[in-house]
């Protein structure tokens, strides 16, 4: 099962052109979704607005090469290792929740464009590395879901209250949950219990994708871009916060 293109297998009910045009499709609803969200939000005005005060009351300069080194430094900790989170159990949730979902999605990717049919066998490493990637995003997202979210681990809330800054949360998991379910379903050669279960899983994935504007998705891309801005702001003078009062409080 972990090493057999569950995606291959769907050409029995569904043309492999199907599948390929839906993940166009879902990659141009995550791109418009983001430019319908910063157009609501008005962040696009923000970071511009933001970068003209910063230049205007920098008190040095900085060149290409310093602008590389922050952008480099934004990228190691705020997107690379998620430094930014001072609570370590968050943090490897984060960690487990990113990198799974990156493997996740770029297995889906070659399996579905490269090796869409059993008529193009598929090597064992990339169903391998999607069932991995799958698994990561559910330990990690489950751990989250159930015991750090804010109003479940501060506020002692049920991990069943919802509000909508859950819906990326709960559409992720659930697409990955069914992802696995449709993919264990496919190898007892139901064909009515896989089409079900298939149907499940992109429903949730719709939901996940299509949700952008009205989901925490989008967040993965303004927070790297605050980040460096700060470090800009930070790095010409132009920074009216106040430095940490407490570095190894902040660190924890």
């Amino acid at each position: 099962m972990f090493t057999s293109n569950p995606f291959a297998e769907l050409a029995v009910f569904l043309p492999p052109l199907a599948m390929q045009v839906y993940i166009v499709l879902m990659i141009a609803a995550v791109a418009i979704g983001t430019l319908v969200d910063m157009l609501h939000k008005g962040s696009a005005k923000f970071f511009l607005r933001q970068g003209k005060k910063s230049r205007a009351a920098a008190t040095r300069q900085l060149g290409v090469a310093d602008n590389a080194s922050l952008a480099i430094r934004t990228l190691l900790k705020e997107v690379v290792t998620s430094g930014e989170f001072c609570n370590p159990m968050r943090r490897i949730s984060h960690l487990l929740m990113f990198y799974g979902f990156l493997t996740y999605l770029v297995t889906t990717i070659v399996m579905v464009f490269v090796y869409p049919t059993p008529a193009t066998p598929t090597p064992a490493v990339w169903p391998l590395l999607w069932n991995i990637g799958a698994l990561m995003v559910l330990v990690g997202g489950y751990w989250f879901f159930f015991f750090l979210r804010v109003n479940v681990a501060k506020e002692g809330h049920s991990p069943f209250s919802l509000m909508r800054a859950d819906l990326f949360i709960v559409s992720l998991l659930a697409s990955v949950t069914f992802a696995l379910v449709w993919e264990i379903v496919q190898t007892t050669g139901n064909l009515r219990a896989t089409q079900i279960t298939f149907g499940i899983y992109i429903f949730f994935t719709t939901v996940l994708f299509v949700g952008v504007p009205w989901s925490k998705f989008a967040h993965m891309f303004y927070k790297p871009a605050a980040a460096f801005q700060k470090r800009v702001e930070e790095a010409n003078g132009s920074s009216n916060l106040p430095p940490p009062s407490n570095a190894r409080y902040i660190e924890r």
